[in-house]
């Protein structure tokens, strides 16, 4: 029998989805969330897929290791929590509950029996009977363990947590003694059920149990599905209050009109080698005045978005299949243009299982191999948070890695649906530390509801994160079927954003109301600038 949720004021907990991550990040995103509940933040519970890696607890035994970290290659970690050695790996779901166990009466016993409580929960799901063994810590389908449970406590604040075994390679158990318990058989969820299920979808299921056992109000993943997404919620927030969207447009906002025979000239390129641009796509406002001057920003992967922003114009549907010759004729269409700069972006392809990443890489060795010279922006989405594909792109030739931001934390379920603050703001982190000589660059949009010092302080988190290079401007609804223009931005605001931006030190601040992501690239990145 499971145990009652703890009684008193309600209780609401941030779920984090951080894809997958090294185990040295993760714990390091553990201490930080640690001390900001410590001092007053909501309560966390992070979810994370790991690498391959070998943790043991600190009063464990390292002869329980059998020499498996040097023999197999896998790191070491040993680190302040309980138990013993153990593994973590793919297909195996981390849950660290960051949470204050003045809520759970300060008894370590009770909050531990709770965790065990979420996880027998959710594998009767799954048709499997999880259990308890008298004397041993985590959870047992018969003899055999599925689920590992390992807690910290830093001034009542919880971290560590649980691992459950969805379909983890139960080779690198075998390898060890697990847990310390001689001859003990490690199991998994595909192992007991004899079919494949997904992470994500067991992982939706123990978000759901935590929420039952601790009784708390859950802030969706990003994986899991959230009643505010997609473009008819958006429509719905534009029909009922559409803000000052159906107002005249101030003049500062009257982009110029294609014209020129150098607009045309580009134009017949792209078209001739049957290329989609974001600048068509997105409805730029900026498309004359780029076209004019030989620019574009090739978009990748299909004219189709596995995502459905409120505020983004490209379609939503199914996607296409990949075109292995794409990177090629993008490439040829820069040397044609003959581009110093150029920027290559794509619609999120969750569909594949790298996010497209290496379709990019495919795309800057290609431009390279044609034009050596010409430095390659490549404008990438967040790639659910796989660490792997975030690498192939960062080792591929390219010199500037961007992902947009795009709003304040505060609007990502409604702006951006399907994404996280905190994994954009670790995406572009970790692009930093795998190549310290990358500019990392991001984009914000102004006009969607969010007020000047809640994106001052995206820009101080973007400038922490080890971003280089900022973008803003307005935000401007594509249709009456996306979210409302909540105000329009003077120049003059623009203006005094920048400068508040410009001394947190980013090595080029561009705003202004018709500035996008790549309007202007070029000039953002010339390296006696640095």
């Amino acid at each position: 029998m499971t145990l009652a949720a703890t009684e008193g004021a309600e209780r609401s907990l941030e779920v984090i989805d951080l894809g997958r991550l090294e185990y040295a990040r993760a714990l390091e995103r553990q201490e930080r969330e640690v001390e900001a509940v410590r001092r007053g933040a909501a309560e966390k519970l992070l979810l994370v897929e790991h690498p391959p890696v070998y943790t043991i607890g600190r009063g464990g035994d390292e002869t329980n290791l059998r020499g498996a970290p040097e023999r197999l290659g896998v790191p070491l970690f040993r680190i302040s929590r309980g138990g013993d050695a153990t593994f973590h790996g793919p297909g195996q779901i981390v849950a660290y509950p960051i949470l204050l166990l003045d809520r759970e009466g300060r008894d370590l016993h009770r909050y531990l029996r709770r965790l065990e409580d979420v996880v027998i929960r959710a594998l009767a799901v799954f048709g499997i009977a999880g259990g308890r063994i008298e004397g041993c810590t985590g959870v047992w389908v018969g003899r055999r363990k599925i689920a590992s449970i390992g807690i910290g406590v830093r001034r009542w604040v919880t971290y560590h947590g649980l691992a459950l075994n969805v379909s983890t390679d139960l080779d690198y158990f075998r390898a060890i003694v697990p847990c310390a318990i001689e001859r003990v058989e490690m199991t998994s969820i595909v192992e007991e059920i004899g079919q494949d299920v997904s992470v994500a979808e067991v992982r939706a299921r123990l978000i759901e149990e935590f929420a039952a056992v601790f009784g708390t109000t859950i802030q969706p993943a990003a994986r899991g599905a959230a009643p505010r997404r997609g473009r008819r919620y958006a429509a719905r927030i534009s029909e009922n209050d559409p803000g000052v969207s159906g107002d005249r447009k101030p003049p500062w906002l009257r982009a110029r009109a294609p014209v020129g025979e150098q607009y045309f000239r580009t134009r017949r390129i792209l078209g001739e080698l049957n290329l989609t641009t974001v600048c068509q796509e997105a409805l730029c406002p900026n498309i004359g005045e780029c076209w004019a001057h030989s620019t574009a920003t090739f978009m990748l992967m299909g004219e189709s978005c596995t995502r459905s922003c409120g505020f983004c114009a490209v379609k939503h549907g199914a996607p296409q299949g990949l075109d292995p010759l794409e990177p090629l004729r993008v490439a040829a269409a820069v040397a044609r243009l003959g581009l110093r700069h150029v920027v290559v972006t794509s619609v999120n392809r969750d569909d594949l299982a790298d996010g497209g990443a290496s379709h990019f890489a495919a795309s800057a060795r290609a431009i390279k191999q044609r034009l050596p010279d010409c430095a390659v922006e490549l404008l990438v989405p967040d790639f659910r948070g796989d660490e792997g594909a975030l690498r192939v792109v960062v080792d591929s030739p390219v010199d500037v890695l961007d992902h947009n931001t795009e709003t304040v934390p505060r609007l990502y379920a409604t702006v951006r649906p399907g994404s996280r603050y905190e994994r954009s703001l670790e995406l572009l982190g970790r692009a930093k530390r795998l190549r310290s000589d990358l500019l990392v660059k991001s984009g914000l949009m102004a006009g969607l509801g969010e007020t000047d010092e809640e994106l001052v302080a995206v820009f101080r988190d973007l400038r922490e994160a080890g971003c280089d290079i900022l973008t803003l401007g307005q935000y401007l609804r594509p249709s009456k079927e996306h979210l409302p223009v909540r105000r329009f931005v003077s120049p003059e605001e623009f203006a005094r954003l920048r400068e508040r931006a410009r001394a947190m030190g980013f090595h080029h601040v561009e705003a202004a109301p018709l500035v996008r992501s790549s309007y202007h690239a070029w000039s953002h990145v010339e390296r006696d600038e640095r």
